[in-house]
């Protein structure tokens, strides 16, 4: 988003808190106010550091892209204009949260649709992630579009791709337990193929979950490779003939649209998927993967299996998916989208 409305001649500054410094990259201006110390500082502090480098920006418009920042929106209001950007439908997102009692996930879930009713009573307008999201927004604000995070098309697409594909397949993303990793490494030890899975996404060695993988039966045929660049991502993307996105069929997910998906479908990787009803609508309908149960290894395990043996299957899904990605599921047409709602916006203002 920010290099597209730099690119379209706006005057961009995005305003981090991981304390890697300011920067400026592609046009854009990058204003860091610090990294927080804990979850505690995140929520409170951070927040306040935020919003006193927003003031100084001195903007027309101001586009918060994070929940624990609706506070700040009656202050800024006094500025400019005002727009919340939702990744995830947060009620529900709470309810996935392993670390808080039933009891008080709901509570929360409960209060944070509270408060998102009475903030976006003031807020100029709602940008949202999915379809799902703008759904339930709209019920709530006049002003509502819906600018997915889809891919740049050719972005991570491999040119040497149909020469280099081996017995590999790769889960790129946030590594939480949630998301399914226990099981796909799980799947690894019933796999028939010599298949080996790279595992791309922060997991520290010190960690519970990487000692729960460590205990798993496919841990052997595991590589753990950390963060990786845009560049390696598309070299590993390159190699392998299925991408993993097994999310587990937490309220938050059903109806979310993991930009690995789309990223996957975009390097021609056929994918190996929840079988949720929109993703199957997406997947099955495109052709470009496999759906599985994501808390059954056994299905994982026989969905690698099939595509491993099936090297013409791989390159069809592989071409499906480049397909859907360059008639649909691309930034461009995001892109557009986001442009014309900044020009409404601002001209109305």
């Amino acid at each position: 988003m920010c290099c597209s409305l730099a690119a379209s001649g706006y005057n961009v500054i995005l305003i981090v808190a991981d304390g890697k410094g300011d920067d400026f990259v592609n046009g854009v201006k990058v204003v860091d106010v610090g990294a927080s110390k804990s979850r505690l500082d995140r929520i409170i502090r951070a927040p306040r550091r935020v919003l006193t480098a927003a003031k100084s920006a001195k903007a027309k418009l101001f586009h918060l892209h994070d929940p624990e920042l609706l506070p700040l929106v009656w202050e800024l209001r006094r500025f400019g204009i005002v727009i919340f950007d939702s990744h995830e439908d947060v009620p529900k997102q709470m309810l996935g949260k392993p670390y808080l009692n039933p009891f008080s996930l709901k509570a929360l879930a409960m209060m944070m649709t509270v408060f998102e009713g009475a903030v976006c009573r003031w807020l100029d307008a709602v940008i949202t992630a999915t379809p799902a999201i703008r759904d339930k927004f709209a019920r709530l604000s006049g002003r509502v579009i819906d600018i997915n995070n889809y891919p740049l098309e050719h972005e991570l697409a491999s040119i040497d791709r149909q020469k280099t594909t081996s017995l590999e397949i790769c889960y790129v993303g946030a590594i939480a337990e949630i998301r399914g990793v226990v099981e796909l490494c799980e799947a690894m030890g019933s796999v028939k193929a010599p298949v080996r899975l790279n595992l791309i996404g922060d997991l520290r060695d010190d960690s519970d979950l990487f000692r729960a993988l460590s205990r798993t039966a496919g841990w052997g045929r595991v590589r753990p490779m950390g963060y990786l660049g845009r560049s390696e991502v598309r070299e590993v993307l390159g190699r392998s003939f299925a991408g993993i996105v097994t999310f587990h069929p937490l309220p938050n997910h059903i109806d979310a649209q993991p930009n690995k998906m789309f990223e996957y479908m975009s390097a021609g990787v056929p994918v190996i998927a929840s079988d949720f009803p929109l993703w199957r609508e997406i997947i099955a309908g495109a052709g470009c993967g496999v759906l599985v149960d994501p808390t059954d290894p056994s299905a994982i395990a026989a969905a690698i299996d099939r595509l491993a043996a099936d090297p013409e299957l791989v390159a069809q899904m592989g071409l499906a998916g480049r397909r859907a990605v360059k008639i649909r599921y691309n930034w461009a047409s995001e892109e557009r989208k986001l442009l014309a709602f900044y020009d409404q916006l601002l001209h109305v203002a």
